[in-house]
């Protein structure tokens, strides 16, 4: 496999992934709890046959040790896509900082930013790669 084939397939799980988001949203709504979202949407996607880590923890490496610093991703998906939910009036560079953190702590290609704060998902949306 080449690094097109890999970028090709993360392309197709990030645009599987936002499918099943945009469906958690239409039914929901905006204006729920972060908690809420993250239930359905991980519903939606092991209904879709992929594979989901809720709240996983995220351990810290300083100088060769394993420190627990309490950093939980919401959902991963099928071991490489890091997906951090909002709700929140509107994306943050803080909150772009937070999940591009995830991505440089656990060795991952790519994370989804997800405000489902926002009126339509689509406007709350921020894809991230390191």
């Amino acid at each position: 496999m080449n690094h097109k084939d890999t970028e090709a397939q993360r392309n197709a799980l990030s645009q599987r992934v936002i499918g099943a988001a945009i469906e958690a949203h239409r039914h929901l709504g905006p204006g729920l709890l972060e908690s809420a979202y993250q239930t359905c949407l991980a519903y939606e996607l092991s209904q879709a046959g992929l594979l989901v880590q809720q709240q996983l923890n995220l351990p810290l490496i300083y100088k060769g040790i394993q420190l627990d610093a309490a950093y939980r991703i919401d959902i991963l998906v099928e071991n490489q896509l890091v997906l951090e939910l909002k709700t929140v009036e509107k994306i943050l560079p803080i909150h772009e900082a937070q999940l591009l953190s995830y991505l440089r702590l656990g060795g991952f290609p790519l994370g989804l930013l997800l405000n489902f704060h926002a009126p339509t998902l689509k406007e709350g949306i921020k894809r991230l790669k390191l």
